[in-house]
This record gives structure tokens, C-alpha cells and sequence, in this order.
């Protein structure tokens, strides 16, 4: 959205709004999100654009609505209003929450024994919530479950009992206004002091983590500027590490953060990247926190140490990003994430192996070849766990090959 304009707008490798449309549609760029296309008009009338490309583009457009049925419908429009938000469907939202999660750090905390703990404390600015829950692009739902309604309801019938805190602002120094920097801390640490385990839901939401910039978005949200946690979160950290009870990161955020404060703290205990999980996310923690589901995302993206070990903004090379060119090790790589339990590849092979040794020396075939690949898995641990088996290729012989 809005990016055409940004041809001669901000980058400036056009002089005009006409030049930009002209330049985007002869590279195959049918259909703008904006207004930039309003100037195609002009652009035609000037002989920047020709009949042949209009024509050619809205061809195009209107064969992919066909084909969505928007002009003689689809198997989507019998559906009725009441799937929406049916049970069947919660029960989706809840296990896509549930399998997305990503168990980071386990120093023997988690799963929690309902049996062992009396109090628990549920901290941060994300603990309770919903902005946390649903990220960015969204839609709006009848009932949300924050973290620390997932895990009071989870406990209700235990005793045991549960503080909360906001302990700070998502990232302004204060919660009240009329408060003093820091007005939440002391009572975070007070409930920390008398709780055998804290659970601290920091992160981000859709009022900082967004498209850069752009006040079309949500709020108005941008680009984070590093990779640090806000100030104010951060200081509740340090406060909650200092009284000594064990904690519990909860990382909501929907991309790569510095958690350098907690990979190697001997206080933080575990750490979940629970990203944005939705309306039943609430729910989602609370089963992995006390064991009836294990964990079993793994990392989609890589978690730098800094970013002063990633190259510059405008350096477009893939050196030293991603899992495959970083030079230094990540602090957690692409495919990362623990389970409650143990799981060993015991033999793994590719099926009809002679048939892609034959491909390789016909592209055409091997673009539109399946690999069956045998991979034979035993859970050796003492919990039941899915587990995410990642196969990665590579065409040795290829010199583009990294």
C-alpha cells in the first residue's frame, strides 16, 4: 500500500506520479493499493503508458476474480454467519496458537506443578492485555483470553493463589498520569517477593510493531528503532530479577527481540515466544505453562545478539543475514525450539534416491519433482510431545549453492 508512490515521493528514482505509474505497470505491477493508479489517465494521455499494458493488466485482473467466483460466486458464499466464531473453529484458533509457540529456555521450571506451587504472580504490561493478543491486521473477536485469564481459570480449582501486576506501561515511564516514573514497580516486586513463581508477559503490540510509518496502519504504528525491549519494561525486568523468585519470560511480540537479559539469567527460569496468539491465546499459555500440551514451534525467523552484527539498512546483500549467511552465532537460529520431552531421528532417506540423481540433469524435471524422504522418530522422554522435523536441501553440485 502507498508504495508506488514512493517512487518520486521518497526514493527518487522518479520525477512524477505519472512516471511512477508508467514505471510499475510496465513491470508487471497490475494493481496498486492507493491512489498513485488515478494518474494512469494522465500517464496514457502522455505516452507513458500504453493501451497494450492497460489492457494487458486488466485482463489479468479481472481472470483472478473470476477465478475467486466473485462474479458467479463460490463454495465460500454458502457458508454461513454462524461458523464465524463456531466452536469448531475456536478449537482451531486455540491449537494454531497452541502449535506456534516457542519454547526458547527450559532451566527444569516447566511444566509448573499445580501441586507444588501455592502462589503465583503474573506480571507485565502484556499480562492482561488483548492489544497483545491480536497483532496486526486483524479482525475483532466476542471474547478474548488474556494470559492472565487463561491461567486464573486454569488454576480455579487448585489452591492456589494469583497476584497481578501491570508493573509498568507497554512503554510510556508511567501507568497513571498523574503518577511518578516507575508508579507500578514496587507493588511487581512486592508480589514477586511473596509468589514461588512469577510469569512476566513483556513484548510489543500493534502500537509499535508495524508497517513503517504508516498512519493508514492501526495507530500509526512504525518500525521498531532496535531490538531492545522498551525502557520501561526493561527496568521492571531488572527490578524482578533482583528479588530472586523464579520467572517466566512470556515474549509477545510478532518479530526477532534481544533476549540476551534472559537467555543466561540464573533467576529467569524458561522463556516462550507466544508471538500474537489470538483471542484464545490466554488459554493456549496456560495449558504449555502447566504441561497438558507441550510446546513444539519452531523458530520461522532468526534472533540476532544485536544489531550492530547486521549489515547496514540500505546493504541489500544477504551476507551476515538469516540462518544461512550470519557469520557469528545466533542467539537463537531459524528452526530453534525445545519440547517438554525428547525426540531422536533414528534413520532418515530419501525414497527412489537413483531418481533424483537422473533429475539433476534435467531442470524441467527437477522443478516439478517430489522427494519422499523416510524419517523415523522415537520420543525418548518421559512426556508426550508433537514434533516439527525439518529436512533442509541443498544442490551441492550447483555453484550457486551456499
Amino acid at each position: 500500500c502507498w508504495a508506488i508512490k514512493d517512487f518520486h515521493e521518497n526514493h527518487k528514482i522518479t520525477n512524477n506520479a505519472r512516471e511512477s505509474v508508467a514505471l510499475a505497470i510496465s513491470k508487471g505491477c497490475d494493481v496498486n493499493c492507493g491512489s498513485s493508479y488515478l494518474c494512469l489517465v494522465q500517464a496514457y494521455k502522455e505516452n507513458k503508458v500504453t493501451k497494450k499494458q492497460l489492457k494487458q493488466a486488466a485482463i489479468r485482473l479481472f481472470t483472478t476474480r473470476y477465478l475467486l467466483g466473485e462474479m458467479d460466486g463460490s463454495e465460500h458464499d454458502s457458508i454461513p454467519y454462524s461458523e464465524v466464531e463456531s466452536r469448531e473453529h475456536l478449537a482451531y484458533s486455540k491449537e494454531a496458537a497452541l502449535k506456534s509457540m516457542v519454547l526458547l529456555k527450559n532451566d527444569n521450571c516447566l511444566p509448573l506443578d499445580k501441586s507444588k506451587i501455592k502462589t503465583i504472580a503474573i506480571i507485565g504490561p502484556n499480562a492482561n492485555s488483548r492489544a497483545a493478543l491480536i497483532g496486526n491486521y486483524h479482525g475483532t473477536a466476542s471474547r478474548y483470553y488474556t494470559i492472565a485469564e487463561g491461567i486464573q481459570d486454569a488454576v480455579a480449582e487448585d489452591d492456589i493463589r494469583v497476584y497481578t501486576s501491570e508493573g509498568c506501561h507497554l512503554f510510556k515511564d508511567r501507568i497513571e498520569h498523574l503518577g511518578k516514573p516507575g508508579d507500578r514497580i514496587a507493588e511487581a516486586e512486592y508480589i514477586a517477593g511473596i509468589s514461588d513463581v512469577v510469569i512476566l508477559a513483556v513484548g510489543l503490540d500493534e502500537t509499535l510493531e508495524g508497517e513503517e510509518g504508516d498512519t493508514g496502519n492501526s495507530y500509526a504504528s512504525g518500525d521498531k528503532t532496535d531490538l531492545a525491549l522498551p525502557k520501561s519494561q526493561q527496568q521492571l525486568v531488572e527490578a524482578l530479577k533482583k528479588v530472586g523468585t523464579q520467572i517466566v519470560i512470556l515474549n509477545m511480540t510478532g518479530s526477532a527481540m534481544d533476549l540476551s537479559y534472559a537467555k543466561d539469567d540464573k533467576t529467569i527460569k524458561a522463556i516462550i515466544q507466544t508471538w500474537y496468539p489470538g483471542s484464545e491465546g490466554g488459554k493456549a499459555v496456560a495449558d504449555i505453562l502447566f504441561g497438558k500440551v507441550s510446546p513444539s514451534g519452531k523458530l520461522p525467523v532468526t534472533f540476532y545478539n544485536s544489531l550492530e552484527e547486521l549489515p547496514d539498512f540500505k546493504d541489500y546483500s544477504m551476507e551476515g543475514r538469516t540462518y544461512r549467511y550470519m557469520k557469528k552465532p545466533a542467539q537463537y537460529p531459524f528452526g530453534y525450539g525445545l519440547t517438554y520431552s525428547k525426540v531422536e531421528v533414528k534413520s532418515a532417506e530419501i525414497v527412489a534416491e537413483e531418481n533424483v540423481k537422473r533429475a539433476l540433469n534435467d531442470i524441467a524435471t527437477l522443478r516439478n519433482m517430489w522427494l519422499d524422504v523416510k524419517v523415523k522418530l522415537i520420543n525418548t522422554g518421559k512426556a508426550d510431545t508433537d514434533e516439527v522435523v525439518q529436512i533442509y536441501c541443498k544442490n551441492l553440485e550447483s555453484k550457486y549453492a551456499v
